[in-house]
């Protein structure tokens, strides 16, 4: 909170109940207790208006104007006494003045690209405060997704920029998360605790869906989140083995609802928790589907920021069961480059299309074969596959992960990559998969307001 006035974003004229489009309007000025307003200040439609740093430049400026050029600019706004634009909130550099520093952060931070933004971090009104105390700048920012690597990414870009302008020796980072509720197919009602549901699936066995899922789910607890994953494969449930808890049986703390099995610091549940590994799961479908259903509704999940859906490989009766009667939100589909697989992929998005399931976009997995001697890479399944099949039905290409003995090991020991090399490569990769799949997640969803739930880092 700002000591003498509050900064929010409203278009001119707007009220209290209208939703706006964060970042394209300037800040409204709230009275100070005394009912006086700063000099600086603009109307527009009968309303004080504060010229935020970014309102004094045109929007080509704001958004290409190349980063050293445009710190000139905002140099001279908060530097130059002589300057026109930057009188009348006194003549106190930002480090005394709050709205002045604020307004000088916001247009550093608007100058950030990055790919899990659609525009930029103070369109998404990311800055929740900032101070200047003892000669550090002290930054929080709150993102509605999971968000840790772009934070690190945001350091290495403007914090050189950020202590030039400020006058600071060090820039102190906060990152918060209100990881938005997103409404779910056909407005289903949520799963208690969970906020939302990512389906990963895939049109045939063998692609690698279960290890991406696996690891997805680990990245994206590393981004920031609470996260679980639910083991829809009935008749190959693998997760447990996966994970190092195959030998883990649920307990029941009231005889009606099963405990969550934790590994690696995911909530987990799999039908292979029930049964060892040698019984067959002889079922009719409607018999699959019911004991999925069970197993997600019975769970009693802790508070989840996503739950990562490990559904069956195919487009059969299980899984068109799962798209109509569980709340998903959105639903990644993994294949190979290999044609074949990308027939049976395409089925699936299909079918996810057919049920309204919103499909976040397409993973290509063992994108390219690395020796484990030489480290040459080579294309075994084929080249492009993947991305022909996201132009085709205008969906995005989330990543491209490699085929590496070590990936099968760690998976084969219980420790899966993103744990047991947290600073690989292949982790890297994975973390960045995480940080689109949440991003997409937002960017299509629509936000439930009163399910946002808040919890910092």
């Amino acid at each position: 909170m700002l000591p003498h006035r509050a900064l929010m974003r409203k278009p001119c004229g707007a009220t209290s109940g209208d939703k706006t489009d964060a970042g394209t309007e300037p800040y409204l000025l709230h009275s100070a207790p005394d009912g006086a307003l700063s000099h600086n200040v603009r109307r527009c439609d009968g309303v004080a208006m504060m010229a935020a740093a970014e309102d004094f430049f045109t929007p080509e400026e704001c958004g290409d104007t190349p980063r050293d050029k445009r710190s000139a600019m905002l140099g001279r706004f908060y530097n130059d006494p002589k300057s026109t634009q930057g009188a009348g909130m006194n003549d106190k550099l930002p480090a005394q003045n709050p709205e002045m520093l604020r307004a000088m952060v916001n247009g550093v931070l608007s100058s950030f690209k990055h790919p899990t933004l659609k525009n930029n971090l103070t369109a998404l009104n990311a800055l929740h405060h900032c101070a200047l105390l003892d000669g550090v700048l002290h930054i929080e920012l709150t993102m509605p997704f999971a968000w840790l690597s772009g934070l690190a990414d945001l350091k290495d870009t403007v914090s050189e920029e950020l202590l030039r302008l400020s006058g600071a020796h060090e820039v102190a980072w906060r990152l918060t998360h209100q990881i938005a509720t997103l409404r779910r197919v056909n407005n289903q009602a949520g799963i208690n605790g969970v906020k939302n549901i990512v389906a990963v699936s895939s049109g045939k066995g063998g692609v690698g869906k279960s290890s991406t899922a696996v690891n997805l789910a680990l990245a994206l607890a590393a981004e920031g989140a609470s996260v679980g994953i639910l083991d829809a494969d009935i008749y190959g449930p693998s997760i447990p083995t996966m994970l190092g808890a195959a030998n883990e049986r649920p307990t029941s703390p009231d005889g009606q609802h099963m405990a969550p099995i934790m590994a690696h610091g995911l909530a987990t549940n799999s039908i292979g928790y029930l049964v060892t590994d040698d019984n067959a799961m002889v079922w009719r479908g409607p018999m699959a589907s019911k004991a999925l259903l069970q197993l997600l509704q019975d769970t009693l999940w802790p508070e989840l920021d996503y739950l990562v859906l490990d559904m069956p490989p195919g487009t059969g009766d299980i899984q068109l069961t799962l798209a109509q009667n569980v709340p998903v939100t959105g639903a990644v589909v993994v294949t190979t480059p290999q044609d074949i697989a990308l027939v049976d992929a395409m089925k699936g998005i299909v079918m996810f299309e057919k049920v309204k399931v919103p499909v976040l976009g397409i993973v290509e997995n063992m994108s390219v074969h690395i020796c484990s001697n030489c480290g040459h890479l080579e294309p075994i399944f084929g080249t492009g596959g993947a991305q022909k099949l996201a132009e085709k039905y205008q969906c995005s290409l989330l990543g491209q992960l490699p085929l590496h003995i070590s990936l099968r090991e760690d998976l084969d020991r219980g420790e899966p990559t993103v744990i047991s090399q947290p600073d690989s490569e292949f982790t890297q990769l994975y973390r960045e998969l995480a940080g689109r799949v949440a991003a997409q997640l937002y960017w299509q969803g629509e936000v439930i307001p009163t399910e946002i739930a808040f919890r910092a880092l």
